[in-house]
């Protein structure tokens, strides 16, 4: 079971990544991000284990 401490929001995953929340939002639009929605307030959550996988994929390619 994941714990909410297990997400970050959008300001705090576009800070993690280096980018700015526009970026994710548009990622998201084009399916290159999964994103989850909090179900009280429909907020968009990363997963931080989803966001150090896709630093790990740039990586590889640079």
């Amino acid at each position: 079971m994941q714990k909410i401490t297990d997400f970050l929001k959008i300001k705090e995953a576009a800070k993690f990544l280096g980018v700015v929340p526009n970026t994710l939002r548009n990622w998201e639009k084009e399916k290159k991000i999964l994103v989850y929605r909090n179900p009280q307030n429909a907020y968009r959550l990363y997963r931080k284990e989803d966001l150090e996988q896709l630093l790990n994929n740039i990586k590889l390619v640079i």
